[in-house]
């Protein structure tokens, strides 16, 4: 299984920001141009670029991140994108659009015969499911409600519908720098048998090591390239992808 390094670009009203633990009244806002810290990225040797629809996931208008993808989506990048995809219509526009990867969330719960629709129609290339936890349980609706619900229970009833990839987001942990949640996220792969890219307080080079030691299918990098404790360039010509 290849690494792959996902640069974060995390969109609200049109601009690129990091929340803690995602809630918005920790919102810290790093540039108005999107697409230039996309180039950014690229130009550093990403190949992936993980875009986030804040504004979608919490349910609010999102026409200027629409706008920010598409500029994003025309410099050829391979994107895997998510936050409010609730409706086999987002999932196609997404699709339509340039998206390589479309992230499910809270419809994976509420709706999963939704997610098996889109595996059958798109391919397991193209979809994957973003589940986000807290003590093990998973979070929905930008992170904001509880279901209940237990991680591995739910990596396991993806996989009977024939999903092949899940990002995994210790929500405790996420913006914080304060380093993966390499046991947790290393057990969900081991009872699912998914492949599962990690997300969730990144900070150094040794935490990307340590995703690709734990034979994780990738990792996503947000704070910590925009607070310089992590050169993505360098992450890149040592994260032993192919």
């Amino acid at each position: 299984m290849s690494f792959t390094i996902y640069p974060a670009i995390d969109l609200r009203g049109g601009k690129v920001v990091r929340l803690k633990e995602g809630d918005p009244a920790r919102m810290t806002a790093y540039s108005d141009d999107p697409a230039e810290t996309a180039r950014r990225w690229l130009d550093a040797g990403a190949r992936w670029l993980h875009v986030v629809n804040l504004d979608g996931a919490f349910g609010e208008s999102d026409d200027k991140n629409r706008v920010a993808l598409e500029s994003i989506l025309k410099l050829g990048a391979q994107v895997q994108f998510g936050g409010g995809m609730r409706s086999p219509d987002a999932i196609e526009r997404a699709i339509e659009l340039g998206v390589s990867r479309v992230v499910l969330g809270t419809i994976a719960i509420e709706d999963p015969e939704v997610v098996a629709n889109a595996l059958k129609k798109f391919g397991t290339d193209k979809i994957a499911v973003g589940i986000d936890a807290r003590d093990g349980l998973v979070r929905v609706r930008g992170w904001k409600e509880d279901s209940r619900i237990v991680a591995t229970d739910l990596a396991l009833q993806m996989r009977t519908i024939g999903l092949g990839t899940v990002i995994f987001t210790d929500v405790s942990r996420d913006g914080l720098g304060s380093g993966l949640n390499i046991p947790s996220t290393r057990e969900l792969a081991d009872v699912s048998g998914l492949a599962v890219i990690a997300s969730g307080g990144v900070h150094t080079l040794d935490d990307v090591i340590a995703g690709r030691k734990a034979k994780l299918a990738g990792v996503i990098i947000g704070r910590a390239l925009y607070e310089g404790t992590i050169e993505l360039k360098i992450a890149m010509e040592m994260r032993g992808q192919e």
